[in-house]
This record gives structure tokens, sequence and C-alpha cells, in this order.
């Protein structure tokens, strides 16, 4: 009877597949088990080779994703994919430590727990080889999980665990799937108070390939916390781009001053501002707001077209209200700032439907496939 399975994301990971199945293999002799690969469409084909070895051996599956990036939306959707009662999840580059699951999975069991959790943080564990840099981001991300979870854990951004399907059950509901950190999303979306344990372990060097972690990842990380504290008030992505719309104000503040500091007409340099001001809110709001749904290539000048008609009605629709406001006695400081909130949750809501409509070309067919629900799962 099936009691484990171990869930690997995978993005271009093609030369770490088998050594880590081998790894496995070796590492829960006398366990039932099954590994879940949920790859991105990896351009190397990781799904590929997946697919073969899963041909002469039932313990491997794969959940090849079209047009969808994200670790923990891949966790969570590979989990949803097997039956076992227990999961375990570890990084596709070999850097965590495969050896350390039964023992994982036998406290899970014994002590009757939600989770354990392989630490770098706790007497025994280390970071190995970490970057300085990386040392720092992740004793950030211990402080900022402080303020969203309510239990005590040394590594809140790791990425090894072994779970009980029962705790993620009643936890998947309020997931977020935000991101890279999928251990915090679980804990910080749990009813009640998580029973868990930490075992140490040393962090690896990445075995073959190259490693994933950018700036992105913290500023993930923190959308994640950010999520948790007031994702139940107003959705985050729409204060993301309210942010990035701040800064089109001081960017266009800039070029117009710059143009009337040169002699240029009032009319012609706010027309100027304005249209720069937009480009940059477009390009700001694709690498960050949407970054899930990155437009790249020739689909980012349909998306900027779109882009553009869209704050034009905004800032029609901003005139007109304000006007209106401003007219029946309301004072021109309450005129502005509806006007302005009206047209930004217009600009956030119609430029997400259009300009980052999640539209692509898929490799195989080259045909193109608008995606809602687009998962391909094989044996």
């Amino acid at each position: 009877m099936l009691e484990l399975a171990v869930i690997v994301p995978t993005l271009n990971e093609r030369e770490n597949v088998k050594p880590l199945i081998a790894r496995l293999e070796d590492s829960l002799a006398g366990i039932e088990w099954e590994v879940v690969f949920v790859d991105d469409d990896s351009p190397d084909a990781t799904a590929e080779l997946c697919r073969q070895i899963g041909r002469g051996d039932h313990r491997v599956r794969v959940l090849q994703r079209i047009g969808r990036r994200g670790l923990a939306s891949a966790c969570i959707e590979g989990i949803l994919a097997t039956c076992a009662p227990f999961v375990a999840i570890i990084d596709g580059d070999l850097q965590h430590d495969e050896t350390l699951i039964p023992q994982m999975l036998a406290r899970l069991k014994s002590d009757n727990l939600d989770l354990v959790i392989g630490s770098r943080n706790v007497a025994g564990g280390s970071m190995g080889r970490f970057a300085a840099s990386r040392v720092r981001l992740s004793n950030l991300g211990r402080l900022a999980s402080r303020r969203v979870i309510s239990c005590e854990l040394q590594d809140p951004m790791s990425g090894f665990f072994v779970a009980d399907r029962r705790f993620i059950n009643i936890a998947m509901p309020r997931i977020s799937a935000i991101g890279f950190k999928i251990l915090l999303d679980l804990i910080a979306s749990s009813p009640r108070l998580v029973r868990l344990a930490e075992v140490p372990y040393e962090f690896q060097s990445r075995f073959r390939g190259e490693s994933k972690l950018d700036t992105t990842v913290g500023f993930e990380y923190l959308t994640l916390v950010l999520h948790k504290l007031i994702g139940s008030i107003v959705p985050v992505q729409f204060v993301i781009f309210g942010l990035v719309g701040l800064v089109g104000v001081f960017v266009h503040l800039a070029v117009l001053s710059a143009l009337l500091f040169q002699g240029a007409p009032f009319a012609r340099a706010h027309a100027v501002a304005t249209a720069v001001a937009i480009l940059a809110n477009f390009f700001l709001n694709n690498l960050v707001t949407h970054r899930d749904g990155r437009l790249r290539g020739w689909s980012l000048l349909p998306g900027l077209v779109v882009f553009f008609e869209v704050c034009a009605l905004g800032a029609l629709s901003n005139f007109a209200l304000a006007k209106l406001l401003y007219s029946a006695g309301s004072p021109w400081q309450l005129a502005g700032i509806v006007g302005m909130a009206v047209s930004s949750v217009w600009n956030y809501s119609v430029s997400a439907a259009l300009s980052w409509r999640r539209v692509i070309h898929h490799r195989t067919t080259g045909g193109t496939v608008e995606l809602h629900s687009n998962s391909v799962a094989a044996r």
C-alpha cells in the first residue's frame, strides 16, 4: 500500500532526475513510495525524461504544467495528484538530505505530528557553503515569518519537510500558493496550532544545473507575508499595483520638470511625461505585479498597447468623476482622491484581464492555447 509521495518541483533539472531517483531508491528501502515530479514545462525536457523513466518504473510520475511558474503552487498540485497519506517536499537540485526522510516520516507518525521539517537553523544544522547574502536573506525571512505564524519555527524558509495529508487538507482552503516558500504558507494557513518538529540537516551545494534563487524569491516571500497579513482585506497584487503607480507619479513629475526646464510647451511636456510614466508602469507591473504571467518577447507589444488604452480610459474616468463631484460641491481634495481611486481600480482590474491574459504558444504543437486549467499529468 502506498505510504509516501515525494513531491519534487522542477524547472530545468533534467541532469538531476536520475541521480535523485537513485538516491530515493537507496534511502526509502522498506517504504512504499512514489515520486511526483511537477515540472514547469522546462525547456531542457525534464518532463519527457521523467516520462521515459516512468514507463519502466511505476513509482515515477510527472505533472507537467504549461504556462505557469512557482514552486509553492507546483508543490500543491503535486500533493493533490497523489493519494499517499504522507508527503515529502524536496528540491530537485540534490541540496536536501534525502537520507533523513525515513527518520522524519517515523517521527511524524510516532509523535502524531503535522510536519517534520528539515532545518538548517537548529543545533546540528548548517547553511553549508551559502553566500553571506543568502544567509542574510534567510535571517530576514525568519524575522518576517513571526508576523504571520504563532508557533516557534527556526527555519520558516526551509523547502524540505514531511507532512501528514490530514493536516494539508485542513490548511489547503486558505493556502496562498505565492512564490517559493510553501512551508510558511501551509503553517500560516492552518486554522489551528500546528504540531511540528525540526530535525537538523546540512544544506548541500547544487549537484548540477543553475540556481533559481534571485531577488524575486525574496520579493515573493515578502509578498506571501503581506498576503497573510492583509489578503483578506485587499488583494496584495492591487497594493503592489498601487506602489508601482506611485513610482509612475515620480517618473511623470521628473520628466515633466525636465522638459519644462528645457523650454518645452506645457501641453507637449505633459503628454510626453504621461506616456513615459505609463511606459514605466507597464514594464514595472510586468516585472513585479504580474510576474507569474509575465509577458516576454513579441507578446510585450500587444500588452503595452492594451495597457495604454486602459490607462487612457482610466484617466478619462478619473477626470469625469472628479469634475462631477467638484461641481456637486465636494471639496477638490475629495473629488481628486475619489477619481484617482476609481481609475486605479479600473486600471488594475482591466489591465490584469487584458494586458496580462495568460495566452501562450505551446512549443510542441505550435498552436495558441488560452490557459485556465493548464496542467498535463502523465505516468
